[in-house]
């Protein structure tokens, strides 16, 4: 009988601790809670952490997370207002501000990302559409460090002066589809663009045009180049030519004033006496001999002729 009656006791204790167990839950400080019974909601939301409790089995914890959330959006193919088709990529941030309506909208995280795919990708097309290319890439007016050559080029296309730029066309989309997604119970905190690119045909002539007006601004410096190489070149060949003319006429000029001391030194000699003058007059003829007359040289002279004399003497003896 005690037996029996322990055993119920125990099984009453053992269901109660069930019981209790079900229906206690525990918040943590990054969830908020929707308690629900029979899938409507009976209740505020419960944002307090700690532990809170609910009727077992009749009612339902339904869990959301109160931190920052990702969206990531798919890329797209959408057409500017210079119809340029571009390839745009964006991302952002949401988090969950009202988490019954959130649950009466969307019921969970996976339906508010399909519902955030339409509403950002909409109000993506939409400020796209209403921007030029250089809008949507540039930020601000910076002042851009380039050459001449290129402002000359297709470059100098690209850098007009812009209104909006690329982040205040990024926080137009956030604020178009803020108001939308309240209406889910989603606060939408920031949009970036994460990519944007050419279409794949397009991107192939762009890349195209660049490597022509590359190839013809490295001709330009080429061709400059040459000219340049030329002209220093002639300068080189007028430099040297007015350095061997001047060196040539230095040379001649010394070359004249030693001959002028020589044909002095000659004549002071020459009259000192006239054993000296013979004696000059002998050498300068032996000198004449040796180079004017070789082996190979036949001379039809007279035998009275002054320029025979010394050899006639010398025959002579």
């Amino acid at each position: 009988m005690n037996k029996t009656k322990y055993a119920v006791i125990a099984a009453v204790a053992a269901f109660a601790l069930v019981i209790v167990a079900s229906s206690a839950f525990i918040v943590n400080e990054t969830e908020q809670v929707i308690i629900t019974q029979f899938g409507k909601p009976v209740s505020k939301p419960i944002v307090t952490p700690g532990v809170h409790f609910k009727i077992p089995i009749i009612q339902q914890a339904n869990f959301f997370d109160r931190r920052f959330l990702e969206w990531d959006g798919s890329p797209n193919q959408v057409p500017t207002k210079d119809k340029r088709f571009i390839w745009v990529d964006t991302y952002a941030r949401w988090r969950i501000k009202d988490p019954l309506l959130f649950f009466q909208r969307v019921r969970d995280e996976r339906g508010a990302q399909s519902r955030l795919d339409d509403i950002l990708d909409g109000e993506t097309r939409n400020a796209i559409a209403k921007h030029v290319l250089v809008e949507i890439i540039r930020t601000t007016n910076r002042e851009y460090q380039t050459s001449e050559a290129l402002l000359a080029g297709e470059a100098a296309k690209s850098l007009v002066r812009i209104k909006y730029g690329r982040e205040k066309i990024a926080r137009s989309i956030v604020d178009a589809a803020s108001a939308r997604t309240l209406e889910l119970g989603i606060e939408l905190l920031d949009l970036r663009f994460k990519r944007i690119n050419y279409v794949e045909e397009v991107r192939k002539k762009i890349f195209e045009r660049m490597i022509t007006e590359r190839k013809r601004i490295a001709d330009k410096f080429r061709s400059e180049g040459q000219g340049e190489a030329s002209k220093i070149l002639g300068n080189k060949e007028r430099d040297l030519k007015k350095i061997q003319s001047e060196a040539y006429r230095t040379a001649q000029e010394i070359i004249g004033k030693a001959d002028a001391e020589a044909a002095a030194i000659y004549a002071e000699a020459y009259n000192q006496n006239q054993q000296s003058r013979d004696f000059y007059v002998f050498l300068k003829t032996l000198e004449t001999y040796q180079t004017t007359l070789s082996e190979k040289d036949w001379l039809i002279l007279s035998t009275k002729s002054d320029f025979f004399k010394y050899l006639r003497t010398q025959s002579g003896k």
